[in-house]
């Protein structure tokens, strides 16, 4: 067979409606769980202006230097994207809607797709899917804590296992500066045994190079000064009681001194959460998060201090997939139509809407003519209880009510069939 002219995109998937369920099933325990904890769902556009990016996330990052699809709007000088993350774009709209004015903190959630020019492989998309919780105007630890239980409870939602936190403090703008020098004259000292993209990040932005995945570069840094050590008492604090608070919430975690997380808008606390035994399935970071609190001073809004989470979809689907997770599937039909003649398809279509509004679930083969291989389909879908309308039926407003198990069938009133379906279905 040959491979069909159009294709989606490079690293850009279909959602089958195989897969369907599995993304409602993550949607149904994002929106569940962050409903719980008062949180507000919010929708941002697909398409942002560039500059969020670049002053938020930053210039030097990969997301926004390598990965972010930028262009210019048409007949304009602006520089549009479409949207890498989903932090930024919130902290916009926070601003740009007087969300200041409001009672403090705001807890806002989201799921959709964002977009990244990466390599597609395993786990990796180009266009994903990604849901996320955001407290803003909150400079209390619990918030931190708060949203770390939060993914903790959307993984116990699908049953993913127990989980682990990997946290660590990259410190603020009062102790930050002293280590990336720190860092750097390590960094200096080593360079010739650090990959090139490495060589690069210490000049620009040395933290990056804690985030490298090249396996060499990884075994170097474990050498490396340690951010923990420089941390100001404020900072330390900070990861102080955050610390205390997963202990009283019995949620397992480890230090990582060289988890950075990958943007430059993070401040103290970053964190990622993961299922204890992911094991090999796992691609990549599943989920996780941290403390920005000069993301909106870069954008033009002031002193807010703020912290989010965001988790993978794909990535977590497939770890639901490898655990034989079972989404629920859509309700089966409870009702077949089949109709015989032009009359009979027109007074169908009034009946299956009426049928809609008592919630119940109706299967049909309009395709079909016959008789017979509209009942075939019936048994195939194993229904019982089949409405059929002739051209005499539809004349008189009349329908056969029939058994397909039993084959006992009876005439009602087109207008009773509501009633005597919800009948014949509590016998049953």
């Amino acid at each position: 067979m040959s491979k069909p002219k159009f294709q989606s995109p490079a690293g850009m998937h279909d959602i089958l409606p195989e897969d369907q369920p599995y993304y409602d099933a993550v949607a149904a325990a994002a929106k569940e769980v962050f409903s719980f904890y008062d949180f507000k769902k919010i929708d941002t556009p697909i398409l942002e202006s560039a500059e969020i990016f670049y002053k938020g996330v930053g210039q030097c990052t990969d997301i926004v230097e390598k990965e972010m699809y930028a262009f210019r709007a048409r007949g304009g000088k602006d520089i549009l994207a479409l949207r890498p993350e989903g932090t930024a774009s919130i902290v916009r709209a926070y601003i740009q809607h007087g969300f200041q004015s409001l009672p403090q903190p705001v807890k806002l959630w989201y799921f959709g797709p964002f977009f990244r020019h990466e390599r597609p492989q395993a786990g990796r998309f180009r266009q994903f899917w990604q849901f996320g919780g955001e407290i803003l105007g909150e400079k209390d630890a619990l918030a931190d804590a708060q949203l770390i239980s939060i993914l903790c409870g959307i993984f116990e939602e699908l049953k993913l296992g127990n989980v682990i936190v990997r946290i660590n403090s990259i410190g603020d703008d009062a102790c930050r500066p002293a280590y990336k020098k720190w860092l750097y004259r390590f960094l200096k000292s080593k360079k010739l045994s650090l990959c090139k993209d490495c060589q690069k990040r210490a000049k620009t932005n040395p933290l990056r190079v804690l985030d490298c995945k090249n396996e060499k570069c990884i075994e170097l840094l474990k050498e490396a000064p340690q951010m923990i050590d420089s941390l100001c008492e404020d900072c330390r604090g900070h990861l102080k009681e955050v610390l205390e608070y997963l202990e009283e919430l019995k949620i397992p975690y480890v230090l990582d001194p060289f988890l950075v997380r990958g943007l430059d808008y993070y401040s103290k606390t970053v964190f990622e959460v993961e299922p204890a035994d992911a094991g090999e399935e796992r691609q990549g970071s599943l989920s996780g998060g941290g403390r920005y609190d000069n993301l909106a001073k870069m954008l033009g809004g002031g002193n807010i201090p703020a912290c989010g989470v965001a988790g993978g979809v794909e990535r977590i689907i497939a770890l639901m997939k490898a655990k034989n997770f079972k989404p629920r599937q859509p309700s089966t039909p409870q009702i077949f139509l089949a109709q015989i003649g032009p009359l009979a398809k027109k007074r169908s279509l009034a009946i299956i809407d009426e049928l809609r509004k008592a919630n119940i679930k109706i299967a049909e083969s309009f395709s079909k003519d016959s008789l017979k291989s509209q009942l075939g389909r019936a048994n195939k879908l194993n229904i019982q209880n089949v409405i059929i309308i002739g051209q005499k039926e539809a004349l008189q407003g009349l329908a056969i009510l029939r058994n397909m198990e039993t084959g006992k069938q009876s005439e009602i009133k087109q207008e009773e069939i509501v009633k005597e379906i919800k009948k014949s279905l509590k016998e049953n």
